[in-house]
C-alpha cells in the first residue's frame, strides 16, 4: 500500500536522524555524470542494478522509480543544479516504515574525473533506522556497484 511521507526540504539531508553517506570515483566528467542522473532518466535501469524504472513527472519535476522486488516511488526534484547536485525527495512509497526520505548526488572535479557522493537520509521509527544500519554495507555495495557501471557506460558513449 502507497503511503504518503512528510515532505522535507534540502536541509533534511544534513539534518536527517538516519544518514548514510557513500562516495566514489568515475573518469567521466561532472557535467557527463549530472547528465546521467538527471536528464537520462530512462538510462538508469543500465547502470543502477536496483533500479528497474525511471520517468519524469509532472513536467520534469518529479520522478516514478521502481525497484527490483516491487518497491515504487513518487518522487519530487528539490535540487537539480548542473555539474554539482541533483537531489530529490521521496513523497509517496509502499516501502515500510519510512517516514521521510531525501537522496542528494554531489559532484565534485576530482583530477579528471568527478567525485560522486550519494546521501541516503531518512526518517522513521526505531525498527526503521536500525534496518537501514543493518542495510548500509549493501547499500554502499550497491551504490559503488552502480557508480562503476555508470563509469563505464559513460566512457562507452564518450567513444
Amino acid at each position: 500500500m502507497a503511503r504518503r511521507l512528510r515532505p522535507v526540504e534540502l536541509d533534511f539531508v544534513e539534518t536527517a536522524p538516519t544518514r548514510l553517506v557513500f562516495a566514489a570515483e568515475v573518469s567521466a566528467p561532472p557535467e557527463a555524470v549530472y547528465r546521467a542522473l538527471a536528464e537520462d532518466l530512462s538510462g538508469w535501469p543500465a547502470w543502477f542494478g536496483a533500479v528497474t524504472m525511471c520517468r519524469p513527472t509532472a513536467g520534469g519535476a518529479g520522478r516514478e522509480v521502481r525497484l527490483k522486488g516491487g518497491t515504487r516511488f513518487q518522487e519530487t526534484i528539490l535540487a537539480a543544479e548542473p555539474g554539482e547536485r541533483y537531489a530529490y525527495r521521496v513523497d509517496v512509497t509502499n516501502a515500510p516504515g519510512m517516514r521521510a526520505l531525501l537522496e542528494e548526488w554531489r559532484l565534485a572535479p576530482a583530477g579528471s574525473g568527478t567525485r560522486v557522493r550519494w546521501t541516503f537520509a531518512a526518517a522513521g521509527p526505531a525498527p526503521l533506522r536500525l534496518a537501514l544500519r543493518l542495510a548500509r554495507p549493501g547499500l554502499g555495495r550497491a551504490f559503488r556497484d552502480a557508480v562503476r557501471s555508470l563509469d563505464r557506460r559513460l566512457a562507452s558513449t564518450a567513444a
